[in-house]
């Protein structure tokens, strides 16, 4: 995600592309586990909607299909209310993970120069238990603490298993030495709230600025070495080092391939799961065709590139992200969440002209509902039960309709197991027709969902009205 640097100095007029950000891959420690799938986390431009969180699976990691049928997964609430760049992030445990982003919002009217000049120093963070159910965004201020720091763009976190910590690292834009263009700059952390001072991790000699990189740990280090980093400068440029933090070594750039910095950005690693052949996905932001994988089989030659034409991305635009491998126990949650579930209604059995709709958060029976989206649910697995169900507002990906002392709202999943609770129903034959559907409290029993005076409660159900009131017919 960039503004496309200069060749020779950082770009301090109008926009160019979207900003890059790294990938993150897993930690080899992580989950003791054959990977299976592919899991990207990405945004898909500047338009309305477009920064924030997407994401997109695929088995082999070139055919990518949309989850959540293409609509934002996570939405941002915090600093300027939009994201860039995601990074997925594991923990060797395998038990957490995190999503870190630029916290930029260019769709909402923000200029280029303002956000190089005067953005954001924070990146938006979300923390996971099990990669599904995520917590509140919230902002850590990574590069507040340097001097005459313009922004934080393009993060990237990747676990250093020498120091037991994560290497957190982001392009600034900042004045070093009388010269003021953006650089990778660093800090260290075991949880993504608190940090070391920041550091400068890489600067480009004379006036090349650099806002995209990446970094991925080969295992056995084939090609002669442990790690290799992927960064925009001008070229493609490929570096290799045995130490995240220690010397890296110049390996060469992609220019062979007719590649340079004038063509694509936003350098994205991913390892195949079944054979030691590494991806280098670039955005071909020039075109605007997004992006284009390389591969090759040995890193420790740049001359070993090939450029694909196997792989398909999907119906979404997807800019500058990252790819997690998956294992099966992860892959499973991921689809039974966000696979292709299409929206459908809940027509109320008395009264067949009113469906169930969120307005302000509040859940009510209402005709005419305007816009339609709010009167649309996905019926997922349930939070708490898989058999059962929990209903996922179309319009508001992770909210979820949820009772509190017996009455509806529409509510952001917190993660917790009583949000799950209050969250999931079981689907039985409607009480007042066997045809129709009614569904009842997993937590509450002898309580089912139904409306009185147009408002959604959760009662329990003694008579005729109280059963039709309890009576809904799932349509499209």
């Amino acid at each position: 995600m960039s503004p496309r640097l200069s060749r020779r100095t950082v770009l301090l007029g109008a926009a160019a592309s979207a900003l890059s950000a790294p990938l993150l891959t897993a930690a080899p420690a992580a989950a003791q586990q054959a990977h299976t799938a592919y899991l990207m986390a990405h945004f898909t431009g500047q338009h309305s909607g477009g920064e924030q969180i997407y994401l997109s699976y695929s088995d082999d990691g070139l055919h990518w299909t949309d989850l959540n049928n293409g609509q934002i997964v996570l939405r941002s609430t915090v600093g300027t209310r939009g994201v860039r760049d995601p990074a997925l992030i594991r923990s060797p445990q395998g038990d957490r993970y995190w999503i870190i982003a630029t916290d930029l919002h260019i769709g909402s009217g923000t200029s280029w120069p303002d956000s190089m000049e005067r953005g954001s120093t924070a990146l938006t963070v979300w923390e996971s238990t099990d990669l599904v159910n995520w917590s509140a965004p919230r902002l850590l201020d990574v590069a507040g603490p340097i001097a005459g720091a313009g922004n934080a763009w393009a993060p990237e976190a990747i676990y250093n298993r020498d120091t037991g910590d994560y290497v957190v690292y982001w392009a600034t834009n900042s004045t070093v030495d009388g010269e003021r263009q953006h650089r990778i700059w660093y800090s260290r952390t075991t949880d993504f709230r608190t940090l070391t001072a920041p550091q400068v991790y890489i600067d480009r000699p004379g006036t090349t600025g650099l806002i995209d990189t990446q970094i991925i740990e080969v295992t056995g280090s084939v090609g002669g070495w442990r790690y290799y980093r992927a960064s925009g400068d001008g070229q493609l440029t490929i570096e290799a080092s045995d130490s995240i933090l220690g010397t890296w070594t110049r390996l060469g750039d992609l220019s062979h391939l007719g590649l340079t910095g004038r063509d694509v950005e936003g350098p994205m690693w991913a390892k195949f799961n079944d054979r030691d052949e590494w991806v280098l996905w670039l955005d071909q932001y020039r075109t605007g065709r997004g992006y284009m994988p390389v591969s090759s089989t040995n890193l420790g030659s740049t001359q070993n590139f090939r450029v694909r034409s196997d792989y398909q991305l999907g119906t979404t635009h997807k800019r500058h992200g990252s790819v997690l491998n998956l294992t099966a126990a992860e892959a499973d949650r991921v689809r039974a969440r966000w696979g292709s579930v299409p929206p459908n209604r809940l027509q109320s059995y008395n009264f067949p002209d009113r469906y169930v709709r969120h307005r302000n958060f509040d859940v009510l029976l209402d005709a005419n509902v305007s816009p339609a989206a709010d009167a649309q649910f996905r019926i997922v697995p349930g939070l708490a039960d898989p058999a059962a169900v929990s209903f996922e507002a179309a319009s508001h990906p992770g909210h979820y309709l949820r009772h509190t002392n017996f009455d509806f709202a529409l509510a952001r999943g917190d993660g917790s197991a009583a949000f799950a609770a209050d969250a999931t129903f079981t689907r039985v034959p409607g009480l007042a027709d066997a045809a129709a559907a009614s569904f009842r409290s997993v937590n509450h029993p002898d309580h089912y969902l139904r409306h009185y005076a147009y408002a959604l409660r959760l009662d329990p159900i003694t008579t005729a009205t109280g059963r039709a009131d309890a009576t809904f017919r799932v349509t499209s």
